[in-house]
């Protein structure tokens, strides 16, 4: 005889995420107290981790809320652990998101939940799964620029301001990206239950390239241009200046001092 209770372990959290976590608990220490000689090598450990365990809370969203939409299937699949791996695939989920931040400080979208959406009725439901990820990612960013639109700066060390910022620039990406109405994102799952079946079955072939194409336009530099300005934007109105975003990613890069980069003078204001 079979149940519909999940175990205890299906809802277990991690150790992997809880070691993620201690991870951004002790750098953002180390940067917040200067404790560290290499306090560029602390702000990448801190937003590093920060940045992976936002991309488990952005997934463990998506599952908790079709949990309470009615697919029982998803604890099942290990969702609910917060375990990073458990998100469709490694190179995807963590990999991708991590190498981008590195290589051009922008939030990638990454990962994905499997859900049985048959085991869902309405249509309001099918959205809110959809869009419970990247408020997750909204969520985080009024989070880390809650000290610069509070106006509660004082105290709080520069290079530990940098990194806030630049995290908020992340999370505020990946927010922007996944709500684009684009085949594969979560913006069109969120359109998706609203449309007819024939345009849906016209669609669903470019689902999987979606993300790349958004990607492939992000490199033409007038539309980057356009993206960053919105981002920008977007900041400022938190508080958030566009020297201490780009401060943030300077310190986050910390190799480039190995290399002899030019001084940007973010060191000067840290």
């Amino acid at each position: 005889m079979t149940t519909a209770f999940r175990r205890p372990s299906d809802r277990r959290v991690s150790p992997i995420f809880v070691g993620i976590f201690a991870v951004m608990a002790v750098s953002g220490w180390a940067v917040w107290t200067d404790f560290a000689e290499q306090t560029g090598f602390a702000v990448f450990l801190f937003v590093t981790a920060a940045w992976i365990v936002s991309l488990c809370l952005h997934e463990y969203a998506h599952a908790r809320t079709a949990l309470h939409s009615g697919d029982i299937s998803i604890g099942a699949k290990g969702y609910l652990t917060l375990n990073p791996l458990k998100y469709t695939h490694a190179l995807l989920s963590i990999v991708l998101p991590v190498l981008f931040v590195i290589m051009g400080g922008i939030g990638l979208p990454g990962g994905a939940v499997y859900i049985e959406r048959g085991r869902i009725s309405g249509r309001w439901k099918h959205s809110l799964i959809s869009a419970a990820g990247p408020l997750t990612n909204v969520l985080f960013a009024v989070v880390c620029t809650a000290p610069f639109w509070l106006g509660a700066l004082d105290g709080v060390p520069m290079p530990f301001r940098f990194a806030l910022a630049f995290l908020a620039l992340l999370q505020v990406t990946a927010a922007i990206l996944n709500f684009l109405p684009v085949p594969g994102l979560d913006g069109y799952g969120v359109i998706e239950p609203w449309l007819s079946y024939k345009v849906r079955r016209q669609v669903e072939p470019f689902a999987p390239f979606g993300l790349i194409a958004v990607f492939a336009l992000l490199w033409i530099p007038e539309l980057n241009g356009v993206f960053f300005d919105a981002v920008d934007a977007l900041l400022r109105g938190l508080g958030v200046s566009e020297v201490e975003t780009y401060c943030g990613l300077d310190t986050y890069r910390f190799w480039q001092e190995w290399f002899g980069d030019q001084d940007t003078g973010c060191a000067m204001i840290r």
